[in-house]
C-alpha cells in the first residue's frame, strides 16, 4: 500500500464519519448509551428500592420472632406460676382435710373414752350395790335391813342417773 491508497482511505474514512454524523448516527448511539444507562439507573434503583423492603421485612419478622419469644417465655412463666399456686394450693386443702379427719378421730377417740369411763363407773356403781347389798343383808336381817337397803339403792341410783 502506497501513500496514495492510504490518502485515499482516510478520504474514506472522513466521508463514512461526515456520513455518519449527517444521519445523526453518533446522535443515535449517545441516546441509545443514554438509554442503556437510564435502564441500568433505574434497575439499580429498583434493585436498592427491593434490597430496602427486603431489609424492612427482615427487620419486621426478626422483631415479630423476638416478639414471640417473649410472649412465648411469659406463658411459660405464668404457667409455672400457676402450676406453683395449684400446688399450694392442693398442699393447703390436703393439710386442712388431713387436720379436719385427725380432729374427727381424736373427737372420736374421745367420745368412746368417755363412754368406756362412764360405763365403768356404772359397772362399778352396780357392783358396789350389789356388794353393799350383799354385806348389810348378812348382817342386818329383817325388815328394817330390807327398807333400810331399798332406800340406799334408791338413793345411788338416783344421783347416777
Amino acid at each position: 500500500m502506497g501513500p496514495a491508497d492510504a490518502f485515499w482511505a482516510l478520504i474514506s474514512l472522513i466521508i463514512f464519519l461526515a456520513i455518519l454524523v449527517y444521519y445523526g448516527v453518533p446522535g443515535l448511539i449517545v441516546r441509545s448509551l443514554d438509554g442503556r444507562a437510564d435502564r441500568i439507573r433505574k434497575e439499580l434503583d429498583e434493585a436498592r428500592r427491593l434490597r430496602e423492603e427486603a431489609q424492612a421485612l427482615l427487620a419486621d419478622y426478626q422483631r415479630k420472632r423476638r416478639e414471640a419469644e417473649e410472649e412465648a417465655e411469659q406463658i411459660v412463666a405464668d404457667a409455672k406460676s400457676e402450676a406453683e399456686r395449684m400446688t399450694e394450693e392442693a398442699n393447703a386443702k390436703l393439710e386442712d382435710m388431713i387436720a379436719r379427719r385427725t380432729k374427727a378421730a381424736e373427737d372420736k377417740i374421745s367420745q368412746a373414752e368417755n363412754q368406756a369411763v362412764a360405763e365403768v363407773r356404772a359397772r362399778a356403781a352396780d357392783l358396789a350395790i350389789a356388794a353393799a347389798e350383799r354385806i348389810l343383808s348378812d348382817k342386818v336381817k329383817g325388815q328394817v335391813a330390807d327398807d333400810l337397803v331399798a332406800q340406799s339403792m334408791d338413793s345411788v341410783r338416783n344421783r347416777l342417773n
